[in-house]
Parts: structure tokens; sequence; C-alpha cells
């Protein structure tokens, strides 16, 4: 079977509130609002990361984090350059969200941070190369 070339289109989380999830993505990271399907039936919000990628919140009333949400469990991790960490991390402190160290060194910076829904997220130094064995 040969490789097939896929791409990550979109992240879907789950919230009780998602104007303010909403806010949260646009005010710390950057992400803008785009148009989303009518055919949802609850609240939502859709935003583009990068022109190819979205994430998608939605409203589930009895939404509660999981317990696996930590650097050796689920988090979803992006780059963004060095230069820019200091101010990222004030942003992302002033919007709600709580920045936790990384449990293992690595040759190249980054942080985590869990937002005000208590997803984890991952910051890494944008252009690193690979960590080898």
């Amino acid at each position: 079977h040969p490789a097939m070339k896929t791409v990550l289109a979109h992240i879907t989380l789950a919230t009780r509130d998602v104007p303010a999830s909403a806010r949260f993505f646009e005010q710390t990271l950057g992400w803008r609002p785009i148009d989303r399907p009518g055919n949802i039936g609850r609240d939502a919000a859709w935003l583009g990361i990068t022109p190819d990628q979205e994430l998608h919140l939605l409203r589930v009333d009895d939404f509660a984090p999981s317990h696996c949400e930590r650097e050796f469990g689920r988090h979803i991790a992006l780059t963004a350059p060095l230069a820019e960490f200091p101010e990222l991390k004030q942003r992302l402190v002033r919007h709600g969200a709580v920045l936790i160290a990384p449990e293992r060194p690595t040759p190249f910076e980054r942080f985590f941070f869990r937002d005000p829904n208590g997803y984890v997220f991952e910051i890494v130094e944008a252009g690193h190369p690979p960590e080898t064995p």
C-alpha cells in the first residue's frame, strides 16, 4: 500500500463557553474567526489557524477536561519563534492560561500551558532541528 499524504485539517475542542474560548484563542494565538457551516445545531465557532488548518469549538454542556491533559498524555503542540516566547507567555497568563514547565529536557526551547478549558498546549521553538536518539 503506497504511503498516503495526509495533512491535519482541523482540531475540534469541546467547551462549555464557545464565545469565551474563541476570544482566548483570538487574543492569545491570533487565530481568526472564519465562517462556519449553518448545520451545526449548537453554539460553535470556527477559527483559522493557517490557511489550511482550523480550530472548531463546540458547546458541550457537560464538558469536563480529561485527566490525561499533560505533557506525557494528550496535548496539542504548536511552533512559535523563540523571540516571541516572553510576550506570548504574558499574553497567555493575562487571558487565563496557566504556564507549565516541561518535564523532560530538550535541546530547544519549549513550554506548556493549560487553557481556561483545561486543554494542554505545547509551544515549541520554531525551526529547531529534530531531536536525535
